[in-house]
């Protein structure tokens, strides 16, 4: 009869997610997770089978942590769609300086998957694309609400807007990753935004 699990999988999981965000799914050994997790390796491996499966729910996890809230801003009602764009970016910058252990950002365990492993891993591939697609789609939404209400630029169409803007979060978490400091990254954000507004 098997032994019932002691431990919480999913505060492990979140551990796991955490050094794979910090150092990356290569860098990351069985023995990094093991004192992440408090687990021992005959547990890691009977709850997630794999280093590759713990990371691919590590993902998982992190793009519903990350996602989640990022749509719902988009989504606001309440909001002018730009200023859900600025803030949005904002909450981007404040997330970047939030860890930042010597003098540089943790980045994103997204951007840094689609820098690292995913061109080797399809699964991994996969749950980065439908995680962006959910991005892009509430990006879409809220960049063509503001341009039917004139108050987002209309000089490009709303999809192209949205994957601007997307690269351009990309783009401020990998310079903050590479120890830009919080002004250089707001001044990108506020850039943006400018090109949004007509």
């Amino acid at each position: 009869m098997a032994r019932p699990r002691t431990f919480d999988e999913d505060r492990a999981l979140d551990a796991a997610m955490r050094a794979f965000w910090a150092n990356g799914y290569e860098a990351t050994s069985t023995q990094d997770l093991c004192e992440a997790t408090g687990l021992g390796r005959s547990s890691i491996y009977n709850t997630f089978s794999s280093k590759r499966d713990l990371f691919r729910r590590s993902l998982d996890r992190y793009n519903e942590l990350m996602t989640v809230p990022q749509v719902a801003l988009l989504e606001d009602p309440e909001l002018p769609p730009l200023e859900r764009i600025r803030l949005l970016l904002a909450r981007v910058v404040d997330g970047e300086f939030e860890n930042r252990p010597h003098g540089r950002s943790l980045g994103c365990l997204t951007v840094n998957t689609v820098v690292e492993p995913a061109g080797r891993d399809p699964e991994a591939a996969a749950l980065l694309e439908r995680d962006q697609e959910v991005r892009l789609a509430a990006l879409r939404a809220a960049i063509d609400t503001g341009q039917r209400a004139g108050e987002i630029a209309a000089r490009r169409e709303a999809g192209e807007l949205a994957r601007f803007v997307n690269a351009v979060i990309a783009g401020m978490r990998v310079c903050a990753k590479g120890g830009a400091d919080r002004a250089v990254v707001e001044a990108i954000a506020a850039t943006a935004v400018d090109a949004l507004t007509p």
